[in-house]
């Protein structure tokens, strides 16, 4: 198996919910559910690996309040070189709707600050050598985005394959947005988005053309997948094939993370050597899993909708 790693942004979760209709101003509602738990994608994605049983690294920073110990202290030995930010950590509270969708309100925090050299003192790049690095949260790490060029040299360099999430942009997908985007994305092995963001980005409304569009603009070789939601996953592999895989039918309990999940899944079926359709497969069930179950599952025998109590 290929080693593993992932690069981004670890923060707070707060969810709350499910809250609908929305509250007017000046009111109070009661909701059935909450939960404060470790967020962010490369949290997300981490934590999957680590119910998973898989071998992983992780580079992150964390605020000098009580969230940022308790952050680490989740992560354990693999946290020990994390360094404690003089800001507070990020808060993401997470309003969850009825139909499984959510709403965020986030602070800045501490992720702005998280670097380059911060990444290099967490990642052993002769021990990646030949693996795969998850890199996640572009559009809120603001000084290592600044420096993803040095970052990118640094993973050539050890023959590290890149795989990028950029997650949604916090302005939007404006054209300077989605030029720098392309620009990361010419330097990557992979990349792996939702379908809003493969055709906003491509500027195409098939999913199919969209990811063949972002394929074009990447290195030889480099592989595509685009997160459908509860219509699955498509992938393109690295000689142009593509993939395709279904969603299994479950009951929807927190859609938070889905996406983060489906990540750690693919890419660990990928560094253990499976073709492009069983990691598809890999990452759908696995998320698949992680909505329909409370508290949160990752693996075990799925909860379909059939099966799920409502």
């Amino acid at each position: 198996m290929k080693p593993l790693a992932v690069i981004g942004n670890v923060n707070v979760d707060l969810i709350l919910g499910p809250a609908a209709p929305w509250p007017k101003p000046g009111t109070e509602i009661i909701v059935d559910h909450d939960e404060l738990r470790v967020g962010g994608s490369a949290g997300n994605s981490a934590l999957a690996w680590a119910a998973l049983g898989v071998d992983f690294t992780i580079a992150a920073n964390v605020g000098s309040d009580e969230f940022g110990r308790w952050l680490r202290e989740a992560f354990g030995a693999r946290a020990d070189r994390w360094p404690v930010r003089p800001e507070g950590t990020t808060l993401s509270v997470g309003i969850t709707h009825p139909d499984g969708e959510r709403t965020f309100f986030t602070t800045r925090g501490h992720l702005p600050r998280f670097c380059l050299a911060d990444v290099l003192d967490s990642v052993d790049g002769s021990q990646l050598a030949g693996g795969y690095a998850l890199l996640c949260g572009g559009f809120l790490t603001d000084d290592l985005t600044a420096d993803y060029p040095a970052l990118f040299d640094w993973a050539d360099s050890h023959d590290i394959t890149v795989v990028l999430d950029t997650g949604w942009p916090l302005d939007g997908w404006t054209e300077a947005n989605r030029a720098a985007t392309r620009g990361w994305l010419a330097r990557c092995g992979g990349v792996l988005m939702n379908e809003v963001e493969t055709t906003t980005l491509a500027g195409l409304a098939d999913p199919r053309e969209a990811a063949r569009s972002l394929k074009a603009g990447m290195r030889d070789g480099a592989i595509v997948v685009v997160k459908c939601g509860a219509d699955g996953a498509i992938g393109i592999d690295a000689d142009g094939t593509l993939a395709e895989a279904a969603a299994p039918a479950v009951t929807v309990v927190d859609t938070i993370g889905a996406g983060d999940v489906f990540n750690a899944g693919f890419l660990a079926a990928l560094s253990a050597g499976e073709p492009l359709q069983a990691c598809l497969t890999a990452g759908t069930r696995i998320a698949s899993q992680a909505i329909s179950t409370l508290p949160r599952s990752y693996s075990g025998p799925l909860a379909t909708a059939e099966e799920t109590p409502r």
